[in-house]
């Protein structure tokens, strides 16, 4: 028989993903091994190798066009098999099906149409009690909006209905309302729906016709306002702010950096390591975070986690979005080393050549918005992170100082907390911290 060749999950919150680039075409001889193809997902272009040897037949997984996670996209048939009187499924060409943006999608084989149209599906008959595969968010989306689960048909692995196709019911419309459970007790008030947003007919409606372009939204921005709109639903988030001087800290800074090794390079002696505000800012974070250890935690329903080192996620802009490459016990590592790791991961983080394990997890992030020349703001938590510092600007203020004023360079920055897991009292020590050593920077050095 054939091996099949699916779109493997390669990002814990990916339910679809992208071919951006085959590596062999139909009728090619591939071993184990070989890479296959490229896969775009929200956040990086990943390479997927062939589980088998053979010849590449069957090739169903179209560049450019969304893909259900565990689609089959290709089979591999073995040396003198008979691609015709195998099981294994021949591409057949469909009609294209329309999307949200008024385009149509590349024609797809029938499996694998089958398989993109689950996102959005809903069967008229509902499966067997007990049957329904669902993830948690789902169930409570579900439960709230008075929706039978196992009336939607899930686009998750395996059949699991996850939050895209319950929100697809909602807005569809169609689905039956779940039946109350029967119990002796009185019936619970009825829950209302959630307010649905505006659908895309509405929005457009609102503006002239042709004055406007649609832009399809591609996995990353798809993946930041899912993530976007679950942190801000499910964390009570609490911020507190508060301001850094930094003249001792940029005077250390240059000092570091003037006194920095050269190093031989392609291009020439340069300097070992050149230190920025931010990577200071990193350093300082991740030892608050020791200071204060009950605030370097996350929350799950049922413990504290506590963690026993500071991994620092930093917002890197890209192209279309942001990803937050991390910066492992930031804590144990000197400066220099935190700098070039940092220009290193946000170089690959712009290449999308990151690693899964390079910006997943982590225990808290810094997000700086201060070379924009933004004062202060307040930045959205990361799930699973109990923390986000949002940094500002530095800039000369007039500043009291026993009975007189005088001018310091200050820099103003926002605590975003967890309060299930880092509360006011916590949170303003943590942050009291961080304050201690930007100003005395002289402790991130011993």
């Amino acid at each position: 028989m054939p091996v099949e060749v699916i779109l493997p999950k390669v990002d814990m919150d990916m339910a679809t993903g992208q071919i951006s680039r085959w590596f062999f075409e139909e009728g090619a001889i591939v071993k184990q091994g070989d890479v296959l193809f490229e896969i775009e997902t929200d956040k990086a272009a990943m390479e997927i190798d062939a589980p088998a040897s053979g010849t590449l037949r069957n090739i169903t997984g179209k560049e450019g066009v969304d893909i259900p996670v565990g689609a089959p996209v290709a089979w591999i048939y073995a040396e003198g098999e008979d691609a015709g009187t195998t099981a294994a499924p021949a591409a057949a060409p469909v009609e294209p099906q329309p999307v949200a943006n008024g385009k149509a999608e590349t024609p797809m084989s029938s499996s694998q149409d089958k398989a993109a149209q689950t996102a959005l599906a809903v069967q008229d008959t509902p499966a067997p009690a007990g049957a329904v595969r669902a993830t948690p968010l789902a169930r409570r989306l579900a439960r709230e909006a008075g929706l039978d689960l196992a009336a939607v048909t899930g686009s998750g692995p395996h059949g699991r209905v996850v939050k895209a196709d319950v929100e697809a019911a909602i807005a569809g419309g169609g689905v039956a309302k779940a039946a109350p459970a029967a119990s002796p007790a009185a019936a619970a008030p009825a829950v209302a729906p959630a307010a649905k947003p505006m659908s895309d007919e509405a929005v457009l409606k609102l503006f002239e016709q042709g004055s406007y372009e649609l832009v399809p939204h591609d996995n990353m921005r798809k993946t930041i306002a899912r993530r976007l709109v679950e942190a801000k639903s499910t964390i009570p988030h609490f911020y507190l702010t508060l301001d850094c001087e930094l003249d001792a800290l940029l005077k250390l800074r240059s000092e570091l950096n003037a006194a920095a090794p050269m190093r031989k390079t392609e291009k020439g002696d340069v300097p070992a390591y050149k230190l920025s505000v931010n990577d200071m800012i990193i350093k300082a974070m991740a030892q608050a975070l020791v200071a204060v250890p009950d605030a370097n935690a996350s929350w799950t329903d049922s413990a504290m986690v506590k963690h026993k080192h500071a991994d620092v996620g930093v917002a890197v802009s890209i192209p279309g979005g942001l990803i937050t490459p991390i910066v492992r016990k930031a804590d144990q590592k000197t400066l220099s080393v935190i700098s070039n790791e940092m220009k290193d991961l946000a170089k690959r983080a712009r290449d999308r050549k990151l690693k899964l394990e390079e910006y997943q997890g982590g225990t808290t992030a810094v997000s700086n918005l201060g070379m924009f020349g933004i004062k202060d703001f307040a930045a959205v938590i990361n799930p699973p992170h109990a923390t986000i510092l949002a940094v500002g600007a530095g800039e000369e203020r007039a500043v009291v100082k026993g009975g007189e004023i005088r001018i310091a360079t200050v820099m103003s920055v926002t605590l975003s907390t967890d309060h299930r897991a880092v509360d006011g009292a916590l949170g303003a020590e943590l942050l009291g911290a961080f304050k201690r050593i930007i100003e005395n920077p002289m402790t991130m050095l011993v």
